[in-house]
């Protein structure tokens, strides 16, 4: 780890501009100096001589502006240049039989009957840059630790099965099943990095472009902070990060930079593949890709490697006296040198070198064929090496590569450089030929016109083959693999849950408070409490969590340089490098990449962590939903708690913050076990069970259950009675039981309620026997999602089984017997208590906050939506009075009593609340 010295200071490249020149004649015989430069030698005499002033005065550590783009060459220089160590004519044809294999991988999957796709144009152009990564760079996880960390771009997923098959990682039915996931189990391989559906063999997924680059950023931030807690030595560990360069136009691509230079990440290293070409056509055609990252990259304070041309140019640079060549290079856009990609050496000769005598007298001597070959940077294993070992050993800062690749390199000129050429999956037997012959591979003209195309492997004994064993032998194992080593842990038993289970007396506390208290205590136990992660997008004060300053402290790297404000303050704001929070500051996409970094920790280094991320309830699933599905692909765990829950509870922020439907939205994420609990005690069960659940054992989850666990909570503060003597702990867990049984009345009737809007039942309930003579229970339904999703499941196995005795949904069960019609509440929209509706014994109807929120006092959105207390009442006796229970002219006198059609004549309610 860089030390404070060698990191990038706060202010980059910053110089005082108002400072007395104390010897002007010194300073004038400088400037005379340059203006002899330029009178004698010209210009670009005079600017090299500048770039070596300033190159020098860097190496002196004098402060120089900082340069946010260099010429469109090599960042490093031929002359400094490493040893390379590799045998590069047997990489070529380790190289070339993995490009074969994987275009055919993909052609094949096109077959009849089958045309499931597949992308092979991306891993052509980035192909020897993993190469080389694979050769001589990439860790495996023999030694015992997390190795590296490697984010493969996902359309390059063939060029990594490939690969695995030259190494009998994969057979032949495995490389034929590409896509065919279900079809051919157990062989069937996915689309892309998918941990999730290939759990011993991706580790990261990345397909969903501009969550790979925020990903690795993290990745690299979390092994930093394992560090230097003491839980497991990453020192070795680095992170690759292989990008697109379309794909740096997402926000998260390039939202996180300065996270990555601030705390500098010397342990990360992006590799863009710059092929210059989105999906559909160029992705800078009338600019300069390279050159605009580069500006980015070095703003943001990371150290840049430009990786543009191959050895072929390095005579050509060398001739280059007055700088005309590299002016060329600078000059032309990007849509241009994509255009010389499809051209003859005859049309480059011409356009490229043909406008200059200078430029016609380099290439006098050279073929079209030479020409045709003067090669992009990203192809060139020595190029590669050079720039991946100066990344390895740069210092203090994360590093960037930007490599210029060929969209589709090798495949032939329909592919080449082609604007469509993403979207091509199927090579033609005239294709095949010319990739074969490109290829040097023996394979004959027979075999390629009859039927599909063969795979190419050249025999496990080959000089290849235990060449490329041998390499991943000395660095530590295969890659990409996934192992889960961690054991469970031991989790805290019931009395560590117990004073959350007393209530809250007299008290009255938010949801989201109950949570923290209960969360204080767990972190006290002394077996798992250093490994909960806090999390949180610059909200810990409005989360009640400030408490937890001066004991866990926030992380950062270089501690607490400055004093800080509220330092006699019993809760003071304390910095420290061995701090347990992480303050993403207001990103929640940062927060979201910390989560899934801790929550999959348990795979990556075998040390499970336990995050905690607490967020406006808005934020959360709205925001970030790719991201939460990214999760639960990577398999992370953890607990996310919407705070702040609901559409009516956080009164006067309006619409913008007004939750009524993350519940609904994390309901589509197959990974997340979502619950909105009423009370402490509830909370403290589904705490405990997700602790079991996800970092406890059993006989079917050895090492946990693959699920994250969504709380949403909330900020109004509520008296929270005791646990009752007999309570339903299944019935918490299952998604609903029976909170209060009506004691008075003699019509029955149900009330089903979650999260804050159970007071408001137990109310209605109250008004209903007393005014009404209704006898109402109030049932908790901690849970929708739950109840909806067993019950889907139990349909599906009813459909599949006709002959077995047929099961019932749990909230079938649990509701039969109960009398009277159900009314659902909640402040969510109807959607939400509307998924168990087809389960539900008997008449349901439900009330909810459809619409957008607003700002107004609590009591007064609740009359608006129609789900408070009186609504809840009237709701009640409506559907009483259409199963002739009651007379309906009850329906008119009870809308007019409590006054439903006046917003203004609700009860406020409680005002503020404490989190």
């Amino acid at each position: 780890m860089a030390s404070g010295s060698d990191r990038n200071p706060i202010i980059i490249g910053g110089l005082p501009s108002q400072v007395p020149d104390f010897d002007p004649e010194e300073t004038q015989e400088w400037l005379d100096s340059l203006d002899a430069a330029v009178d004698e030698r010209g210009r670009e005499r005079a600017r090299y001589l500048m770039l070596r002033l300033i190159e020098r005065a860097r190496e002196k550590r004098v402060a120089v502006p900082e340069m946010r783009s260099t010429d469109y060459v090599n960042t490093i220089a031929t002359k400094d240049e490493p040893f390379f160590p590799g045998n590069e004519d047997i990489e070529r044809k380790i190289l070339n039989a993995t490009r074969w294999n994987a275009a055919v991988m993909v052609s094949r999957a096109q077959r009849p009957g089958i045309g499931v796709g597949g992308h092979i144009a991306t891993f052509a152009s980035s192909a020897s840059l993993y190469d080389v990564g694979f050769n001589h760079f990439f860790r495996g996880k023999d030694r015992g630790d997390g190795g590296d960390q490697i984010f493969f771009q996902g359309h390059a997923s063939p060029g990594i099965y490939a690969r695995a098959f030259l190494l009998d990682r994969l057979g032949e039915p495995h490389l034929d099943a590409f896509r065919q996931e279900k079809s051919k189990s157990p062989y069937g391989l996915s689309s892309y990095p998918h941990p999730r559906l290939m759990p011993d063999f991706w580790e990261f997924p990345t397909v969903s472009m501009g969550l790979g680059p925020i990903g690795a950023i993290y990745q690299a931030r979390m092994n930093r902070y394992l560090q230097a807690r003491g839980i497991a030595d990453t020192s070795e560990s680095h992170v690759w990060a292989f990008l697109g360069d379309g794909e740096m136009d997402e926000p998260e691509s390039l939202g996180q930079l300065t996270l990555a230079a601030r705390e500098g990440l010397d342990n990360l290293t992006f590799v863009v593949n710059c092929n210059l070409q989105r999906l559909d056509g160029p992705v800078r055609g009338n600019g300069k890709v390279i050159q605009e990252l580069e500006s980015v990259f070095r703003g943001a304070g990371w150290n840049v490697i430009k990786l543009v041309w191959d050895r072929s140019w390095d005579p050509l640079l060398a001739q280059d006296r007055d700088g005309v060549l590299v002016n060329k290079m600078n000059t032309t856009p990007d849509g241009q040198f994509q255009t010389y990609a499809t051209e003859t050496g005859a049309y480059i000769r011409d356009h490229f070198f043909g406008g200059d005598h200078r430029l016609r007298a380099m290439v006098a001597n050279m073929t079209d064929d030479q020409i045709l070959h003067l090669g992009r940077g990203g192809h060139d294993h020595r190029k590669i090496y050079a720039a991946y070992a100066a990344a390895r050993a740069h210092k203090g800062q994360p590093t960037v590569i930007l490599a210029k690749t060929v969209k589709g390199w090798t495949l032939g000129p329909n592919f080449e450089g082609r604007n469509a050429t993403h979207q091509m999956k199927k090579l033609t037997v005239a294709d095949l030929k010319r990739f074969r012959d490109r290829l040097h591979l023996p394979i004959s003209d027979k075999e390629l016109e009859s039927g599909l195309p063969p795979y190419y492997h050249p025999g496990r004994n080959s000089e290849e083959i235990q060449y490329m064993h041998d390499r991943r032998k000395g660095l530590d194992g295969y890659v990409p693999t996934r192992l889960v080593r961690s054991k469970p842990l031991e989790l805290p038993g019931d009395k560590t849950y117990a004073s959350v289970k007393k209530g809250s007396g007299q008290q009255s506390i938010a949801t989201t408070m109950a949570f923290v208290r209960l969360l204080k205590d767990l972190m006290r136990d002394k077996e798992i409490g250093k490994r909960f992660v806090l999390i949180a997008p610059d909200e810990y004060r409005t989360f009640g969590m400030d408490s937890f300053f001066p004991s866990a402290k926030i992380y950062n790297p270089l501690g607490q340089q400055y004093e800080s404000v509220d330092r006699d303050l019993l809760l003071t704001y304390k910095e420290s490098p061995t701090g347990q929070m992480l303050h993403d500051g207001i990103s929640e996409a940062g927060c979201t990449a910390s989560l899934i970094a801790a929550g999959s920790s348990y795979a990556t280094h075998g040390e499970p962590l336990i995050p905690v991320y607490v967020f406006y309830s808005m934020f959360g699933f709205q925001r970030t939903g790719d991201q939460f599905w990214q999760m639960g692909d990577q398999l992370a765990r953890g607990f996310v708690l919407g705070a702040t829950a609901g559409r009516t509870t956080l009164t006067g922020e309006g619409l913008q913050h007004a939750d009524g439907h993350s519940q609904l939205l994390a309901s589509t994420n197959p990974a997340c076990v979502a619950y909105d609990p009423a009370y402490g005690f509830e909370i403290a069960h589904i705490v405990q069970d997700g602790l079991r659940r996800m970092y406890g054992s059993s006989e079917e989850h050895p090492h946990g259950e693959d699920v994250f666990y969504y709380l949403t909570v909330y900020n109004e503060p509520i008296q929270h009675p005791a646990e009752p003597r007999n309570v339903d702990v299944e019935g918490i867990l299952k998604g609903i039981h029976r909170f209060r049984v009506g004691d008075s009345g003699s019509i029955p009737a149900q009330i089903i309620a979650s999260g804050v809007a159970v007071p408001w039942a137990v109310e209605a309930q109250a008004i209903l026997a007393d005014e009404w003579n209704v006898r109402a229970d109030v049932w908790s339904a901690t849970s929708w999602n739950e109840l909806r999703r067993e019950a889907v499941e139990v349909e599906r196995h009813n459909l599949l089984h006709p002959e077995e005795e047929q099961l019932v949904p749990y909230v079938t069960r649990k509701l039969t017997g109960a009398e009277g019609p159900f009314v659902a509440v909640s402040d969510w929209m109807r959607s939400v208590p509307d998924q168990i509706a087809r389960w539900v014994p008997g008449t349901y109807q439900s009330l909810g906050a459809d619409g957008f929120g607003f700002a107004d006092t609590r009591g007064a959105a609740r009359r608006f939506f129609h789900i408070d207390a009186q609504s809840i009442v009237v709701s009640v006796l409506t559907e009483l009075a259409r199963e002739g229970r009651l007379d309906r002219s009850v329906l008119k006198q009870a809308i007019d009593r409590y006054q439903l059609l006046d917003v203004s004549a609700a009860d406020p309610g409680a005002a503020g609340g404490d989190a």
